[in-house]
């Protein structure tokens, strides 16, 4: 399952910064006491008491439009709340309630999403003071300084708590996120309309005409899943981030992170391209199983030769995730479509593979003997022992006497010999070096 998310919002100046650089470890935030510094959603990987989530800051929220960055700013920020599994709201202890905040307040209930409270600030004074916050209707408000520390372990031991709700309801009544992506005018639309049944998603031939992510509910083969039609991902410099389709794309490539499943969408009788390509890279980053869908097949002059020269042209411009696996449809005719889920759920049980230790072994001592590790300086690597950590996507802990004798070649080489042993088709795998403490 993907990290949850935690979105920070609140109006200008009330620390939002300030709590993610402090949470995130790190300084990446700008924070400077002047309202409306943060513009952008910033993104960062964080973890308490072992919960490890994904941090999302805001640029400050106000109801009024005279600050022309602030539509901007709103939609930076909707984004974030609609892509969060929990939001922080945090308010500003010494100045008390505002009308900016009750703004805030009322957009957050309408969101329907948990929310937690946070009164910053409040590093000296009476901590009674965030009692008057409980005027906004968002529950408990939790007193913290940003500055000092104080507070802070209480406000993310509430949100951990929330996440825990959710992971425990998705556990009773479980669904795999199933991303359809790709260019504008690939037929996405037209395709989960089709494996759908039904016409859920609006169908244009005019590129762009979905402009969010859409969750449709679906089952198949006795298992729920959730479908998610994005829009389209134009190339990098035809985009503008301030428009409609520039939050489209970032839907997208939201819609790719909190995805279990990619299937990418291709136009058959194109070629692929560069930006097909980066979405795949990102999709690879991401640790994401995936299925390569070949759309308007029904537009393709075939011969005998076809398929091979297509899987081809693939393995020639995706060499950094040669494990793909690819299909060849068509939603204007249905040709195929009843392989499209069975190669999904071809590539999650191929994503959930477990080997055991035992096993991963004996293929490491067979991988040794063929080719022997690199040494380095006169430095010889050896590695000592490997076990599997984690599945979706597999993962595994090499343990050696130095990770930094380790080159990457030789990581690609025991990646292809444990492809080699066990099926991890449209699945990338992770390889992990760990330092071997001498006994």
């Amino acid at each position: 399952m993907s990290k949850p998310i935690l979105a920070v919002v609140g109006r200008p100046n009330v620390g939002k910064s300030s709590f993610f650089n402090r949470v995130a470890g790190k300084r990446i935030s700008i924070v400077e006491d002047v309202a409306g510094v943060t513009r952008d959603r910033i993104y960062a990987d964080a973890d308490w008491a072992g919960c490890g989530f994904t941090l999302i800051d805001t640029g400050g929220i106000t109801p009024t439009k005279d600050d022309e960055w602030q539509e901007y700013i709103l939609m930076q920020a909707q984004l974030a709340i609609d892509v969060a599994d929990v939001v922080l709201m945090i308010v500003d202890g010494r100045t008390g309630v505002t009308p900016s905040d009750r703004h805030v307040a009322d957009l957050l209930r309408k969101s329907g999403k948990p929310i937690v409270l946070a009164v910053n600030k409040l590093e000296n004074e009476d901590q009674t003071a965030a009692i008057a916050f409980y005027e906004l209707g968002l529950g408990e408000p939790f007193a913290m300084s940003c500055t000092h520390g104080t507070g802070v372990g209480d406000v993310l031991d509430a949100v951990i708590a929330k996440f825990k709700k959710k992971v425990d309801a998705l556990a009773e009544n479980p669904r795999l996120n199933v991303a359809i992506v790709g260019r504008p005018n690939a037929g996405k639309s037209s395709i989960t309309n089709r494996l759908l049944g039904e016409e859920r998603v609006v169908v244009s031939n005019i590129a762009g005409t979905t402009r969010d992510a859409i969750d449709v509910p679906f089952r198949y083969n006795g298992k729920d899943y959730t479908l998610i039609d994005t829009a389209g991902i134009r190339r990098k410099n035809k985009i503008d981030y301030e428009s409609v389709e520039g939050f489209s794309v970032m839907r997208s490539l939201a819609a790719i992170r909190r995805a279990d499943i990619v299937v990418y969408v291709l136009d058959a009788s194109e070629e692929i391209s560069e930006q097909d390509v980066r979405i795949l890279g990102y999709v690879h980053e991401q640790g994401k199983p995936s299925v390569i869908l070949y759309n308007k097949w029904d537009l393709v002059e075939k011969d005998s030769n076809t398929v091979n020269r297509y899987k081809a042209q693939l393995k020639n411009s995706l060499k950094f995730m040669d494990y793909f696996v690819v299909e060849y449809v068509s939603a204007l005719e249905g040709t195929r479509f009843g392989r499209i889920m069975e190669k999904v759920e071809y590539v999650y049980n191929n994503a959930c593979s477990r080997i055991t230790t035992g096993l991963l072994n004996e293929i490491l001592q067979d991988a040794l003997s063929t080719q022997e590790p690199p040494s380095h300086n006169g430095k010889r690597l050896k590695i000592n022992y490997i076990t599997q950590v984690a599945v979706c996507p597999p993962s595994f802990a090499i343990f050696v006497n130095n990770p930094e004798l380790v080159h990457f070649s030789y990581l690609r080489y025991l990646e292809n010999c444990l492809r080699r042993a066990k099926n991890f088709e449209g699945t990338p795998i992770k390889l992990f070096l760990r330092k071997k403490n001498k006994e």
